[in-house]
Parts: C-alpha cells; sequence; structure tokens
C-alpha cells in the first residue's frame, strides 16, 4: 500500500477515531485514576516493564470491544455510500480494497497501543534498573487483539450490512470478555489451606485481558502466546475472508479459519493455571551484598537495604543466638491466591510491597526487618488485612534493648499498638531473661507457623 492509498483511506475511514479511542481513553483512565491498584506497589505499571505489559493488556477488557465496533462500522462504508455494486464491477480484485482498508486502520490501532506503552514505558526507564525483552510478546499480543478484531468487525459489517451490527457486535464482544474474565473462563478451587478461591482456565486465554497484576514477577508462558496468535489469526483470517466474500456460501466457509484457530488454540493452551502465569526465572535471580540479597528487579533499592539488613541480622544473632536468621531475602516466591504464606526460621522474607518495608529507611527499615523475622504478616496471599502490631513492636522492643516504638505501616494508629502492646511488654520483662528468651522464641514459633495465637505464646496462654 502506497503513502497516496494511505492518506485516501485516512480521510475516508474511521482508522483515525479508532486510534484515538483507544489511545485517549486507556491514557485519561490510567491517569486520572491515579490512586487505583496500576498505580501502586512494586507491580505499578510505570514501576517494572512486565507489570507495563500487563495492565496495558488488562486495558483490552473494554478497548477490544471497541476495536470490533469500530471495524465493523469500517465494514459498513462501502453499504452506506451505495458503490458496493459498482467496486465489485471494477478489474481491481477485491482483496486488492481489503488490503487497503484493513491495512491503514491495523496500523492505526498497532500505532496507538504502541504510543500507550511508549507512554508508560517512558517512565519506567527512570523507575527501574532492569531491562529485558521478556515483556515485548505480551504487548505484541495485545497489539494483534486489537488488529484482528478490528479486522473480524470489518468483515462481519460487511456480510451483514446494517446499522445494528456496530453495537450489537460491541455489546456481544463486550459480553464475552466478560464471561471469560468472570464466569466461564473460571474454574472453582479449594487451596491447600482449605479456601475457596477461583483461578483462570484454558478458555479465558481466549480473551484479550488479563488477570490484575498483583506481583511483578509474574509473566505469561510461551505456550499462552504462541496459542494465542494462532487464535488470533485464524480471527483476522476470517475477518479478511468476509471481507471478500461475495456469496453466502463463501461468507459460511470463511468462517473456517476463525473456528480452526480456536480449536487449535485450545490445544495448545496450558490448562495448568500454574503454566499460565508463570515466574519470570531471570526476573527473580537473587543480586546480592553479602547476606542481603534482592530480585533483579528491585536492584536498585538494594544499596539502601544493604546496611539496615546487615544491623537487623546482628541485633538478631546478639539477641536469638543460634536460633536467629543468617540473611535477608526479598520473597521471590509467587504463592496462589487465597493461599498463606510461608516463612523461613533461617531468612528473613520480606516484600518491598509490605507496609512495614515499603517506605522505612534507615533506622525505621532495621526496626521494620526485625519485626519481619520476628512476626511476620499472616494473611493469605490477595487479601488484605493488618499485622499483628502489638506483637511486632514487642519483639523489636526486645530484640533491640530500646523499649516500646510503634512501627509504621501495619494499618495501627501508634496508640493502639502501644495501648495493646504494654499489659503484656510488662509481664514480659519482670520474667527471668532466660523465661523472657523462651517465651519469644515461642512467640516466634507461632508467628512463623501461621496456625497459632502469637500474643498467646507470649503470655503463656493456650493457642487457639
Amino acid at each position: 500500500m502506497n503513502s497516496r492509498v494511505l492518506r485516501i483511506e485516512l480521510r475516508r475511514s474511521v482508522a483515525p477515531w479508532a486510534g484515538a479511542v483507544v489511545l485517549v481513553p486507556a491514557l485519561a483512565f490510567l491517569y486520572l485514576l491515579d490512586t487505583a491498584a496500576w498505580w501502586n506497589g512494586t507491580a505499578a505499571w510505570t514501576a517494572q516493564w512486565t507489570p507495563l505489559a500487563m495492565w496495558t493488556r488488562s486495558l483490552l477488557f473494554y478497548l477490544w470491544p471497541l476495536a470490533v465496533g469500530l471495524g465493523a462500522l469500517q465494514g459498513l462504508r462501502d453499504h452506506r455510500s451505495k458503490m458496493y455494486d459498482l467496486l465489485t464491477s471494477t478489474p481491481r480484485p477485491a482483496w486488492h480494497r481489503a488490503a487497503a482498508l484493513t491495512g491503514t486502520t491495523a496500523c492505526t490501532l498497532a500505532g496507538a497501543f504502541a504510543l500507550l506503552v511508549l507512554a508508560g514505558g517512558g517512565q519506567v526507564l527512570g523507575n527501574t534498573e532492569y531491562t529485558h525483552l521478556g515483556w515485548l510478546p505480551i504487548s505484541l499480543v495485545g497489539a494483534l487483539f486489537l488488529v484482528a478484531g478490528s479486522v473480524l468487525g470489518m468483515g462481519a459489517g460487511r456480510a451483514l450490512p446494517s446499522p445494528l451490527t456496530p453495537p450489537a457486535l460491541t455489546m456481544c464482544a463486550f459480553v464475552f470478555t466478560a464471561l471469560m474474565h468472570m464466569s466461564l473462563g473460571r474454574t472453582e478451587t479449594t487451596t491447600a489451606d482449605g479456601f475457596t478461591d477461583t483461578e483462570p482456565n484454558r478458555v479465558s486465554l481466549l480473551s484479550p485481558t488479563l488477570e490484575e497484576v498483583r506481583d511483578a514477577l509474574v509473566t505469561l508462558s510461551a505456550s499462552v502466546h504462541l496459542g494465542q496468535t494462532v487464535w488470533l489469526l485464524g480471527m483476522a483470517a476470517t475477518g479478511f475472508a468476509l471481507l471478500v466474500a461475495a456469496t453466502w456460501r463463501a461468507r459460511l466457509i470463511a468462517l473456517t479459519p476463525v473456528l480452526a484457530g480456536a480449536v487449535t488454540a485450545l490445544l495448545v493452551l496450558p490448562s495448568d493455571p500454574g503454566r499460565m502465569y508463570v515466574v519470570d526465572e531471570a526476573a527473580a535471580e537473587l543480586v546480592c551484598e553479602g547476606p542481603v540479597c534482592v530480585t533483579k528487579t528491585q536492584q536498585a533499592r538494594l544499596a539502601g537495604l544493604a546496611g539496615p539488613g546487615k544491623k537487623a541480622l546482628r541485633l538478631l544473632h546478639a539477641a536469638l543466638g543460634d536460633r536467629a536468621p543468617v540473611s535477608v531475602r526479598e520473597n521471590a516466591a509467587v504463592l496462589p491466591e487465597g493461599s498463606m504464606p510461608r516463612w523461613s526460621r533461617e531468612t528473613v522474607l520480606f516484600d518491598f510491597d509490605d507496609g512495614i518495608i515499603a517506605a522505612a529507611k534507615g533506622e525505621e527499615l532495621t526496626r521494620a526487618l526485625i519485626a519481619q523475622s520476628m512476626v511476620p504478616a499472616c494473611i493469605p496471599v490477595g487479601w488484605s488485612g493488618t499485622t499483628d502490631a502489638a506483637s511486632q513492636i514487642i519483639a523489636v522492643g526486645w530484640v533491640t534493648g530500646d523499649g516500646l516504638e510503634p512501627l509504621g505501616g501495619t494499618g495501627r494508629r501508634p496508640a493502639e499498638q502501644l495501648a495493646e502492646a504494654r499489659p503484656v511488654w510488662k509481664k514480659l520483662k519482670a520474667l527471668p531473661q532466660d523465661e523472657q528468651l523462651a517465651r519469644i522464641n515461642a512467640m516466634r514459633a507461632a508467628a512463623l507457623s501461621c496456625e497459632s495465637d502469637v500474643l498467646g505464646a507470649l503470655t503463656g496462654s493456650e493457642s487457639r
């Protein structure tokens, strides 16, 4: 397609409007709701490359139906202008006209989606030192979803030349994405800890949207990219075939690629949720300074963590002796939603998204790491809740010898933390030193197991 044809198609078609509908509302949605999940924590859309790709793909929940509807509107153009019979009588092959029509819209939609990704990518460059290309297939498949959806819409608009076709297709595409995301694409499961939850099945991967991004280390597997590409190529082939089909028999035959693509894709797509959303091993690789380690995605924060981390280990060893942890490490384990976290006695596992860790620096970070080692939060993955702040400040005060001081980021007000902790602290400090150590060790064991009453273990009362 030469530049003259491209200019003419841009003037005559809805392609520029399609690009604007993808880019402008998406940017407005991302930037105006600046307190939403995609702006917070290590998995924010401007924090790392993979979350950027995943969050922009999630916007296809509503962008893809719009692309399908605008494609259908484009497919009605010749019928509305009453030129269809005239165009079919010209010697120019039908596929030439279809290629010009689909190529213009495809370039505009792909360009708009690329600008959306670049808008976030410019900020990602300033927020991380970890660069890679593992995110690129996620975004490329996202652009292909928009292109294939618009081509399918064009074909449907040509095959069903009615003013009701564009809104009906838009609504059908939206219902399809909603069902894949909420019911048909979900399977009810029970976690190892007894919690009931739902997880995606392979059918959900036919949808353009993705699960909410909870962890910067999670990406899509290669088999997902391959299966979705097959499905989208079939979809685009059907749309193009419908554009050039002149008879109802040809239009029925044109449905073959999308059906074959769906069947093939379901054979290629993984059935195990653990093979759909996988841990990016390269991103999860540890970068260490002595006994303090972070993942590659957070290597820029290692310098500020190393000093407080080493000091926390020294204080813990002085207080606990051989029972003290020997390393500090960012938690790279990705567990199913609803499962209980797993803690270690030998390693202080932490997450930069934890409230007590996120904004802490210097001495406050040392105290937060001690609290995380002694009384880590036992909140199911993906759930919200508050930490056992009273037990944490008692543990920190006992290890450091500085007495009770409230911790930030626990979800509890300082006065509440101190009011709950003071009676237990006084009873603990009245005991002989060896008894205090025994109570502290019992409290830590209860906290690490996530099965017992932490304060009850500290006071010597029975566990729940």
